[in-house]
């Protein structure tokens, strides 16, 4: 594989590509990805890629608008460099909760990023636990949409190994039901939702509990926590109807605006995540938060993908 395979990564995530290059036990490629004083980015890639099938490990989170520009330009300069295949592994898709016109005259921005990488070069996504499935009918080439459900069922199995009849998942909205399900299948545990209505942008309000929840280990499930305003509703509304201690897990930590402050001063016992985003300097110093990594996962996607065997596979 070493020999026809090359990782690379940009800026937004290199810890997480190197941990990909342990488990594939590949070097990281070279590459310089620098930024002018006027902020235009300069990609350099410091070894021959011709021929070779290339993997691109960049999450288009904060700062969103520069990781995703690191991108598409690393792309360019691989695809001139002649790479036979050019492979965008995204474990965290920015943009994605713009996948429709939620009101009249918006963007669809998702599908334009979409576009963005398809132009510029990118043969097949990799991406992890997408915010709507449907985004990749926005892309005219394969999307590999993984899970990380894998990573965070074995770490609550392990953490809770006699207590699925003390625990309830809990879907922080009505459109998580079928992960929370999904998850409370595979725990054999019980399944409670929460009504919530939204009343802006990064603003709820907790209305209403589905499901019973008193004196039950209470694990709020979600794809990402961004402001986390939500989450702690979410953790409000719980304790409020009898839970007794409350646990969170989700995919992506984005935990941007006044995330960790809402966290620290929760009923939340400890939060799950992965490490589909970095950790931020404020988020790393809290003791409520915990990462799992999705390396080996996706190390073992690329590998399968290299070598023509079944991603999907991966979840049956």
């Amino acid at each position: 594989m070493e020999n026809k395979i090359r990782v690379f990564s940009g800026n937004s995530n290199p810890a997480l590509a190197e941990k990909i290059c342990e488990s594939l036990k590949v070097p990281l490629g070279q590459a310089k990805v620098k930024t002018f004083s006027d902020g235009e980015i300069m990609v350099e890639i410091g070894e021959n890629v011709r021929g070779r099938d290339i993997y691109v490990v960049q999450s288009t989170c904060s700062p969103t608008n520069n990781n995703l520009m690191e991108l598409l330009i690393m792309m360019d300069a691989l695809k001139r460099a002649s790479a036979a295949t050019i492979t965008v592994v995204v474990p965290y898709y920015g943009y994605a909760r713009q996948d429709r016109k939620a009101a009249p005259r918006t963007p669809i921005t998702s599908k334009l990023v979409a576009d963005l990488i398809t132009t510029a070069g990118a043969d097949r996504v990799v991406t992890v636990d997408l915010h709507a499935g449907q985004i990749q009918g926005f892309f005219n080439i394969p999307v590999d949409n993984l899970y990380a459900a894998p990573v965070l069922i074995d770490h609550l199995k392990s953490r809770f190994p006699d207590g699925a009849e003390q625990i309830v998942m809990v879907s922080p909205d009505a459109g998580g039901t079928e992960r929370a399900r999904a998850f409370a299948k595979r725990l054999g545990c019980t399944l409670a939702v929460i009504d919530k209505r939204r009343t802006g942008p990064n603003v709820a309000e907790v209305m209403h509990l589905i499901g019973d929840v008193k004196g039950k280990i209470a694990i709020i499930l979600d794809d990402m926590i961004d402001t986390a305003g939500t989450l702690t509703q979410a953790a409000n509304a719980l304790k409020a109807h009898g839970a007794e201690t409350i646990y969170a897990c989700a995919t992506h930590g984005v935990l941007s605006g006044p995330a960790i402050e809402r966290i620290n001063n929760s009923v939340i016992e400890r939060i799950v995540i992965t490490d589909t985003v970095p950790l931020g300097e404020k988020a790393g110093q809290t003791q409520k938060v915990m990462v799992l990594s999705v390396a080996n996962l996706l190390a073992e996607a690329i590998r399968r993908i290299h070598e023509d065997e079944s991603v999907s596979s991966l979840f049956i």
